[in-house]
Order: C-alpha cells, then sequence, then structure tokens
C-alpha cells in the first residue's frame, strides 16, 4: 500500500478523480441522484461531493486489493470504478489547474474507487477528512455503503 496526503481545494463542494488525460465533463453527472449521493460518475471522471467548499485532507491509499470494511470511521462512504487506459489518475479540486494536480500510477484498465468522508465538527479549525482507496478491480455499478445524515 502507498499513501499520499493532500490539502485540496473542495470548490463547489466536490473533488475529482479522473484519467489524467480524461476530457470528461462531470457537468451532466451532477444529477439529482448523484448529488444526495456525493459521486458523480463518468466513464473516466469521478466527482467525489463534500460537505464543505474550503480545504479538505485528502488521503490517498493504492492497494492491490479491496480495502476491508471501514464504514464506522466514516459518515458517508461511496465507491465507483473508474475507467484508467493511460495506467495514470490524476486527483485535483474541482477548480484546481489539471497541469499541477497530484498523480498517481495504477494498472491500467478498471480500477475502483472508494471515497470515505469524516465531516468536521462545528468547532473550527476543524476540517472535512477524504479518504481516497483505490485498487484494480471489473468494472462494478456504484455504490452508497454509508450514508451520511445532517439530521433534517
Amino acid at each position: 500500500m502507498t499513501t499520499t496526503q493532500l490539502r485540496l481545494f473542495a470548490d463547489y463542494f466536490q473533488l475529482h478523480v479522473i484519467n489524467e488525460d480524461a476530457e470528461d465533463d462531470l457537468g451532466e453527472a451532477w444529477t439529482h441522484e448523484a448529488v444526495s449521493d456525493r459521486i458523480a460518475v463518468s466513464e473516466r471522471a469521478l466527482g467525489i461531493g463534500t460537505e464543505t467548499n474550503v480545504d479538505v485532507e485528502v488521503l490517498v491509499a493504492l492497494l492491490g486489493h479491496p480495502p476491508g470494511d471501514d464504514t464506522l470511521a466514516f459518515d458517508h462512504v461511496v465507491e465507483a470504478s473508474l475507467q484508467v487506459p493511460s495506467g495514470r489518475i490524476a486527483v485535483l479540486g474541482c477548480t484546481d489547474y489539471l497541469p499541477d494536480a497530484a498523480r498517481f500510477d495504477v494498472p491500467a484498465g478498471f480500477v475502483r474507487v472508494r471515497a470515505s468522508r469524516a465531516n468536521p465538527e462545528d468547532i473550527p479549525p476543524a476540517i472535512e477528512r477524504v479518504h481516497l482507496q483505490i485498487w484494480p478491480a471489473p468494472y462494478s455499478a456504484p455504490a452508497v455503503l454509508k450514508r451520511w445524515s445532517t439530521g433534517d
């Protein structure tokens, strides 16, 4: 397992995980269901919804196998498949400059991305944490493993 810690600006309440040369537009992927699930999926790009529109802590973990169940440690957990023909993904904030994005080598083909979020407490300087786990896996439909509820 390889891990990298990032701090990214979650502009428009989202982060992106993309095949490094993808030109996918996630605008149409943010359907009502995607907003509710906090994950937008296109062929070569994923949008990960956040609760905050500020900097978030992002831990990227590259795995050789599916992770264990970690839903108890997080408030919201989703998974989706991503096609990565280039063998490299970029992880960035929605409005970050792609050439400056953090890049990671992954096996070419499909990978699975699990985005687990821990939402901040109301006490400053709390910050939202996003844990991205990425491993090679055949395509499967997006899934919400744990849904965060604000209680309203």
